[in-house]
């Protein structure tokens, strides 16, 4: 809440309770919700936080570099509380987004930028199959 805070000041951006509530809702929902999850779980509680808000909040948070957005080509994005490049596994059935821990690909932008002579400034790697989940509830 801090570092949020810290953030929307220094970009010279209003501290308003449905930024803050969307913020915590993702800083507390490891699943890389999308929009309208986040939306869905706050209307309760915020009656007046309208859907657009919820958008406009997460595309301020990634432009701050707070949160940052996964596009695993469905309809929508997905939305991570965790700003640093690193690689997710993606339920192609139910759509699960699972962070992969570990730094074996640590050196991989380097690679990239040597081989190809590019100034990597981000990398998005996704890999995609079925979850346990999905595969036991086939057999």
């Amino acid at each position: 809440m801090e570092t949020l805070v810290k953030v929307l000041k220094e970009g010279s951006c209003k501290i308003t309770p449905q930024r803050i509530a969307v913020y915590n809702a993702l800083k507390d929902n490891l699943n890389h919700p999308n929009a309208e999850a986040i939306y869905n779980q706050l209307a309760p509680t915020y009656p007046t936080i309208s859907l657009a808000t919820v958008y406009k909040s997460l595309d301020l948070f990634a432009e701050l570099g707070l949160i940052q957005i996964i596009n695993i080509g469905e309809n929508s994005f997905r939305y991570d509380c965790k700003p640093t490049s690193h690689p997710h596994v993606i339920c192609t059935k139910c759509h699960k987004v699972e962070d992969l821990e570990g730094d074996f690909f640590s050196g991989l932008s380097s690679i990239v930028e040597e081989k190809k002579n590019y100034q990597i400034q981000r990398q998005q790697l996704s890999f995609f199959g079925i979850c346990p989940e999905c595969s036991n509830s086939n057999n």
